[in-house]
């Protein structure tokens, strides 16, 4: 294996979780109703939902600083 198809399959890898990561931001700011309608595993589940409001909130302070 050469070194640029290593790299390239690093590249391919790295950007599928990038896709993945982003789309599952955009998601996590639906709100609740909305992601249980599309079948979003952790809106069913209340303690994730506790979970979301503080990965939000540490994103804002994020943002804000």
């Amino acid at each position: 294996m050469s070194i640029l198809s290593s790299l390239g399959r690093l590249v391919t890898e790295f950007s599928a979780a990038r896709a993945r990561y982003q789309t599952e931001r955009a998601i996590h700011w639906l709100p609740i109703e909305l992601q249980q309608d599309i079948g979003w595993p952790e809106a069913a589940n209340t303690r994730t939902g506790a979970r979301r409001w503080r990965w939000l909130e540490r994103s804002k302070s994020c943002v804000l600083a």
